[in-house]
């Protein structure tokens, strides 16, 4: 059985698991758009928030004091992404997903399908940005991300998850809008080297 977000969520994991699939090994010391990140930890963090987000799913709780290295020579990380958003999926789709409060962050469920949901969307960006990979975002999940984030986006600065809004042009798509809320600059480009 699928609800609303879940389903979003399949679209978002279809649209960036292509793009954590081409990041090259030669490209994981790169800059990304989330300057506290380069291209490993960024994909370290996501890894990290599709598998906490599993747990959340299920209203229990997720440590995100701490980021576990998945992205490493050991590891097959790239189809270990590909299993873990299957999961996430799988997770939010089931009975109850999206009913009461989340015992992990103290917040309705829906929006915390919503936070996973924007991360997911948001992330494959970022690396597709910084690995110069094409990347088009699940278009029926716009509507949600942007209501949603317009929502979270002062709670998110105060936090320090979002950064101050960068100011985006009339008619701006609903994606720069999104991508503009969090902080980054949807004309981002990594740093030509000289």
């Amino acid at each position: 059985m699928t609800n609303e977000i879940s389903g979003l969520l399949e679209g978002a994991a279809r649209r960036a698991r292509p793009v954590v699939r081409g990041v090259r090994d030669d490209q994981l010391g790169g800059p990304t758009p989330c300057s506290e990140y380069d291209v490993r930890a960024l994909l370290d963090h996501l890894l990290h928030v599709v598998v906490g987000f599993q747990a959340l799913a299920a209203k229990g709780t997720a440590d995100f004091t701490a980021t576990p290295s998945y992205v490493n020579a050991e590891s097959d990380w790239r189809t270990r992404f590909e299993e873990e958003t299957a999961r996430l999926v799988e997770a939010w789709s089931a009975p109850g997903a999206l009913e009461g409060t989340s015992q992990g962050m103290g917040m309705p469920q829906r929006t915390v399908g919503g936070m996973v949901l924007g991360d997911l969307t948001v992330h494959a960006w970022d690396l597709a940005r910084a690995t110069g990979q094409d990347f088009a975002p699940y278009e029926p999940s716009l509507p949600e991300l942007v209501e949603g984030w317009r929502q979270l986006a002062p709670t998110g600065r105060k936090m320090g998850v979002f950064g101050e809004p960068v100011p985006v042009p009339e008619g701006a798509s609903a994606f720069d809008e999104l991508l503009a809320l969090s902080g980054r600059d949807p004309g981002w480009r990594p740093p030509v080297a000289v």
